[in-house]
């Protein structure tokens, strides 16, 4: 029984989409599967991981028969890759599914869609809103690298976003650093109009990352007490929500600090790459000294090899010395577009904050590290 015949491109871009959750190896062997609806032309794909769903839909469907079933999610896309350009169909024989593109024939076997585990949309909206791709997309480019990967204190492994009025609010942390960044809607979210927070995990905000394109397209999002949900194009994405309770980004956010200075990006980003060089895995220190005009870096190692970088600036503050750890401001260099930089420091031993020079929409803070 035919399933689809369209072209390999066609039927790579959905599969691609669904393929980026699915685990090769899975203690569930159905989570390694996607699941495969038709009916009539419209055709859909499904892959969850038991914390997140994606959906996406196409017609490219061919007969008039009903068929629900699933298959092994990275083999089809593996053989689909390696695929020349051309004509190729998936039809049903004998519960394998068979994949043909001229003279080539993959057979693979399925299982019962039965056994598939589909989340549902639960509960009761508590806020919808649309926005741009692009604008939900650089929110979170610009705050996912500070979220911890595997700490203990399971709230930190993954992103606060805060809907307040028009504002939205994405903030991330891992304890020894902190991202914010805001935007504002062009008219409220729909749902109760109080201020509501919600921690999404970091595994679907690196897939929203991955799946948004920069464009003005639309992006729908709505919660629930449990769950996210965001829809974009032919795509659906369910994530449930982390538990637990953020930690007070507002008082980690130092104010009125004395010392401050505009400096380029790129110069920064350079400066601190080539010292970056001579440290070691161990120990990602380096040094910042604050100058009249100037910043000046060093970084050493174990083997005594040095470092100097000198940047000038426009500074008239004190003359301060402090330690931090490169990585953590090559990150937040990288994934800023900006020109200009701001930095704002008190002494060697109170955290630094860096933003963008005439906004508020971004903060980021960064402990000092002794050297």
């Amino acid at each position: 029984m035919q399933l689809i015949n369209t072209s390999r491109d066609h039927l790579l871009k959905p599969l691609q989409v669904v393929s980026g959750i699915v685990e090769r190896r899975h203690t569930l062997p159905i989570l390694t599967n996607l699941l495969f609806k038709k009916i009539g032309e419209k055709v859909s794909f499904i892959s969850t991981d038991i914390e997140i769903q994606i959906t996406t839909n196409a017609n490219f469907g061919v007969g008039a028969e009903d068929v629900t079933t699933t298959v092994a999610a990275r083999k089809l896309l593996d053989i689909l890759r390696a695929l020349p350009d051309g004509p190729v169909s998936l039809s049903l024989k004998d519960n394998k599914m068979v994949m043909q593109n001229g003279k080539s024939r993959f057979s693979l076997q399925t299982l019962a869609a039965t056994e598939f585990p589909v989340m549902q949309s639960v509960g009761e909206v508590t806020a919808a809103w649309k926005m741009s791709q692009k604008s939900f997309r650089q929110l979170i480019s610009q705050v996912h690298f500070s979220m911890a990967q595997q700490d203990i204190r399971y709230y930190l492994n993954g992103m606060l976003l805060v809907i307040e009025g028009k504002e939205v609010v994405a903030v991330a942390t891992d304890g020894h650093r902190l991202a914010y960044s805001q935007v504002e809607l062009a008219e409220a979210p729909s749902g109760s109009g109080q201020k509501q927070e919600i921690i999404i995990p970091r595994k679907t905000i690196l897939e929203c990352q991955h799946l948004l394109e920069d464009s003005d397209e639309p992006l729908e999002i709505s919660m629930t007490a449990n769950q996210v949900k965001f829809s974009f194009w032919d795509i659906e994405l369910i994530s449930k929500l982390v538990e637990g309770k953020f930690p007070d980004f507002q008082r980690v956010i130092p104010k009125g600090q004395k010392n401050s200075l505009v400096v380029g990006r790129d110069a920064l980003q350079s400066a601190l790459q080539r010292a970056a060089i001579l440290t070691t895995d161990k120990f990602k220190g380096v040094r910042f000294s604050l100058s009249p005009d100037r910043i000046t870096i060093q970084s050493t190692n174990a083997e005594q090899e040095e470092a100097q970088e000198e940047i000038e600036t426009e500074y008239a503050g004190d003359a301060v010395e402090i330690g931090f750890n490169v990585s953590y401001l090559l990150d937040v260099l990288s994934n800023l577009k900006n020109e200009k930089i701001q930095m704002s420091l008190g002494d060697a031993n109170s955290s630094a904050v860096i933003t963008l020079p005439g906004s508020e929409s971004f903060k980021y803070v960064v402990m000092p590290m002794r050297i």
